[in-house]
């Protein structure tokens, strides 16, 4: 695949007929794609019975209470006990790829696995713009690409409601929307012209 076919950066809308029922009227940013497949985050999904204080709690991290509210996502069926910091860079420093952090495309995106970003939210410090996801969105080789071929998903572009938005439940609309379509329109049934 070349790099000028790569989703890195954009969302996935998952249309009506989506048959995993994990990801029925989900919308995934797409962290990383390439020739080896692709890897994502789930944006619309809140953990139930778990905010940001109990995870902290779980990770022995004090808050204060300047601590950011910070929403805890589903973000995929794939090591879901890892997490994920989705965030906007907060300067142009703080998008430089390190250990445990990595630029989303050529975007102020990033995303970060290291517990200092936890700690900062904690203090309030740290990026204005955050949610949690924990667990990913995997796809082998090719496997995104048949899907998307089958008309499993649409593609746009992100923006802050669709990723840091507090109402989850719109996200798909929202996305759907984006692309000057009516969510009511869009049919379950797949087919090719």
């Amino acid at each position: 695949m070349k790099n000028t076919d790569s989703l890195t950066g954009k969302v996935l809308i998952a249309m009506p007929g989506m048959s995993d029922p994990r990801f029925a009227r989900s919308v995934v940013l797409i962290c990383a794609h390439g020739d080896e497949g692709a890897m994502g985050l789930v944006v619309n999904r809140p953990l139930e019975g778990l905010d940001f204080t109990d995870l902290l709690k779980q990770l022995e991290i004090d808050a204060t209470p300047q601590a950011r509210h910070v929403a805890v996502r589903f973000g995929g069926p794939v090591e879901p006990g890892r997490g994920f910091v989705l965030h906007r860079a907060t300067d142009a420093d703080d998008i430089d790829e390190g250990e445990g952090r990595m630029r989303i495309g050529e975007s102020d995106l990033a995303m970060t696995t290291t517990r200092d970003i936890l700690e900062d939210l904690a203090r309030g410090q740290g990026p204005d713009a955050a949610v949690l996801s924990l667990g990913y969105a995997g796809w082998g080789a090719g496997q995104l690409e048949a899907e998307m071929l089958a008309n499993g998903w649409l593609t746009a572009e992100p923006s802050d409601e669709i990723l840091f938005g507090a109402d989850d439940d719109l996200k798909w609309n929202i996305a759907v929307q984006s692309l000057g379509i009516d969510p009511r329109m869009l049919s379950s049934a797949a087919g090719h012209a």
